[in-house]
């Protein structure tokens, strides 16, 4: 179990290290999240909220492991990682070998709604729904059956627009739920306690894309079961 405070800039070294998909699919929204973002989410999970180390943790969509191996590098007390992908999982398995968490983490390949069990945390990067509308509630659902605390991103709404660079300087900035996540989230048994909103980038990855590299806003929300 890790004991000492892991500065946000070994734990960015750490997961950069951890290999992206090698063919990820657009139908399933596989955007491997950036390293910067991982990580000021495990610390506020691990060191603002004392939700990671000694705690056992479920990575919902865990893609190639960048949260379940963070988790475990942190302390976690057991994690798990679930994707519905078995090569996003089979490259996690070897990223775990690369980063020595190896024994660390456990690696499921089932689509999450047949996942059933009691965590302390869960951990997403779910699908932001832009592909298949409402394919992050699913997850959300999921995620307040099986946890007693919810990390959770997701694209922050267009209508409340906030300015990159602005944010980028702030590197987080705590802002307001929306009134329909908030009635999503109590629908499902949660209180949202805080959203956090912050820049996410993402490289070109798919033949639909335009640009090299394209950033947005992403709200990272904190959410307990009732």
């Amino acid at each position: 179990m890790q004991k000492r405070l892991v500065r946000k800039l070994d734990l960015e070294r750490l997961l950069s290290k951890i290999e992206v998909h090698p063919s990820p699919r657009p139908d399933l929204e596989q955007y491997t999240i950036p390293a910067d973002v991982a990580a000021t989410m495990l610390r506020i999970a691990a060191y603002t909220n004392d939700h990671i180390v000694g705690k056992e943790v479920l990575d919902l969509g865990c893609g190639t492991g960048r949260l379940a191996l963070g988790a475990a590098f942190l302390g976690a007390k057991q994690v798990v990682g679930v994707d519905v992908d078995r090569i996003a999982v089979g490259k996690a398995v070897e990223n775990s070998a690369r980063t020595d968490l190896k024994e660390s983490v456990d690696w499921v390949v089932a689509d999450i709604k047949a996942i059933r069990g009691d965590f302390d945390t869960v951990l997403q990067n779910p699908p932001f729904g832009v592909q298949k509308r409402g394919a992050d509630r699913v997850f959300l659902e999921k995620a307040l059956e099986c946890g007693n605390i919810v990390y959770s991103l997701h694209v922050h709404p267009e209508k409340d627009a906030l300015s990159i660079s602005e944010l980028r300087a702030a590197g987080l900035l705590s802002v307001s739920a929306p009134s329909f996540m908030e009635r999503f989230v109590e629908k499902c048994g949660g209180k949202i306690r805080v959203v956090y909103a912050m820049v996410m980038a993402v490289p070109c990855m798919f033949d639909f894309h335009t640009k090299k590299r394209h950033e947005f806003v992403v709200d990272l929300y904190v959410i307990e079961k009732r």
